[in-house]
């Protein structure tokens, strides 16, 4: 495989909606057994002005990408440096794949990381034989190879990780990182490691007998770790907790069921949960759900946005509906990444969401038309602002391929800067830049990328505020029953 160094990159693009945006990075992969230029499933992480996107480039059909990319910004956004992360899949590398980036920054010890998947090839599949925490010392611009977090040994098939670290310095705590994911070979066990020393070394902590998957762990400033996470069969939404720095983790409760419709034009997509935390400790957990609509989960029912809150993430709130749309319209809504701008707190707590939508449910993959929405909050959820469209519409054909559906992520990311701006970082995908209009097929090249926000997004809130007279009175699930690999 032939990969790109890392370079300033600030080129500039305009999506066909009114947001300026700037693609940022490539797919600088040629191998033929993946498919290019494709990037998909981004995740962020901003610490003061720096802010590390990661994602997979070059992905397969059957799971995972070529390797994963880092794009770092050390200015908000005003320009990025792109790479490969280095060691995962090249130079000597024991995987074929990588998967499911997931960005953390440790300020105790000044350490950027992020944590993946490494895969490897089998004749039933691409198999999770380890997670995996490449480190930055130097701000995201360079990057080691990776240590080891956790190697499988036996049937071990891991998969759906996740990297976060407790940034309280007055945390009994401060400077420990944590790392979830699941073992699908032993019917998506929890797992959950630490690490004390800037990722270096990890430790396995304890943890109840649960079947999950995309578990977010958040850490609350007095140092509990709290995992909100999905029920192996993407019914039911719930958490542990550890209260002594990631050694034991609690009985696995349930929060809510999950009611989401299965959303149409053969997307990838479900309700796994997404997950952050504001400065003094609120969390807030999203997902997609059908809950609020006639008919749900019934196949066809628009998919809302909703939410939980909880500030000791024991007791949790009811479930809301962020107001996007009217819950009489067609528009679905789904993979959304929240991000909470940790310098606020209290009843001004800035909430910025980034998600995917079809304007109307009732299409076909030869006729959704995918977009990209942002919407937000000043005052912690009390009232959200009119949603905005960053990017699209998209052809669903020139979107990459996978065994579950054609692909932008399991997830996406928006996160805050020192400049109190949110900066979301999306995939939007173009047509092939040759070999026709389908991605799947088109030789050489798809045209899926990067992009972020110009100039930042601001948390300016408005007057919209859900209050919904229908109220889920179904079954939960729809479409989400089986156990499943995510990568």
């Amino acid at each position: 495989m032939v990969i790109g160094g890392a370079l300033a990159l600030t080129q500039a693009a305009t999506a066909s909606a009114n947001v300026p945006l700037t693609r940022i990075g490539s797919d600088p992969f040629t191998n033929s057994t993946s498919q290019h230029k494709t990037a998909v499933e981004p995740d962020t992480y901003s610490f003061g002005s720096t802010t590390v996107a990661a994602v997979q480039v070059g992905r397969f059909f059957d799971g995972g990408a070529s390797g994963i990319g880092f794009r770092t910004t050390q200015n908000n956004g005003g320009s990025w440096t792109v790479g490969v992360l280095p060691g995962l899949t090249t130079g000597g590398s024991l995987y074929d794949r990588a998967t499911d980036p997931s960005v953390a920054y440790d300020a105790k010890h000044n350490v950027w990381m992020v944590s993946t998947l490494g895969l490897v090839d089998t004749p039933g599949g691409p198999s999770g034989r380890a997670v995996l925490t490449s480190r930055s010392t130097n701000g995201g611009i360079r990057w080691g190879n990776p240590v080891n977090t956790a190697v499988a040994t036996g049937t071990e098939d891991f998969d759906k990780n996740w990297i976060v670290c407790d940034n309280t310095p007055t945390s009994p705590f401060y400077g420990s990182c944590y790392t979830q994911f699941d073992d699908f070979g032993h019917g998506n066990a929890l797992k959950m490691y630490y690490s004390r020393d800037g990722g270096l070394t990890w430790t396995a902590g304890r943890v109840p007998r649960a079947s999950i998957i995309g578990g977010q762990p958040v850490v609350l400033p007095n140092g509990n770790v709290v995992v909100p996470l999905d029920n192996g069969s993407e019914t039911a939404l719930g958490y542990t907790i550890s209260t002594n720095g990631g050694v034991k983790f609690g009985q696995a409760f349930v929060i809510t069921s999950i009611a989401a419709a299965e959303d149409p034009g053969n997307i990838r997509s479900g309700p796994l949960p997404s997950a952050e935390v504001s400065g003094d400790g609120k969390i807030y957990v999203l997902w997609e759900d059908c809950r609020f609509r006639a008919g749900c989960p019934a196949t066809g029912t628009p998919n809302d946005l909703v939410y939980v809150t909880s500030t000791n993430g024991s007791t949790w709130s009811a479930v809301q509906r962020i107001p996007i749309d009217p819950v009489t319209s067609t528009v679905d809504h789904f993979i959304p990444g929240v991000g909470v701008d940790r310098a606020t707190s209290g009843g001004g707590i800035h909430v910025g969401v980034t998600y995917y939508f079809y304007p109307n449910t009732n299409c076909t993959l030869a006729t959704c038309q995918l977009a990209v929405g942002y919407i937000s909050s000043a005052n912690g959820g009390s009232s959200w602002s009119a949603a905005t469209q960053l990017a699209g519409p998209m052809t669903m054909s020139w979107l990459p391929d996978t065994s579950q559906g054609r692909m932008v992520g399991d997830y996406i990311s928006t996160s805050f800067g020192s400049d109190g701006l949110a900066h979301p970082v999306i995939v939007v995908a173009k047509a092939p830049t040759a070999g026709g209009s389908n991605c799947a097929t088109a030789t050489p090249n798809c045209d899926q990328a990067t992009y972020s926000p110009t100039t930042g997004l601001a948390a300016s809130g408005g007057t919209a505020v859900a209050n919904d007279p229908v109220l889920f009175t179904g079954s939960a699930g729809g479409g989400h029953s089986e156990f499943r690999k995510r990568r």
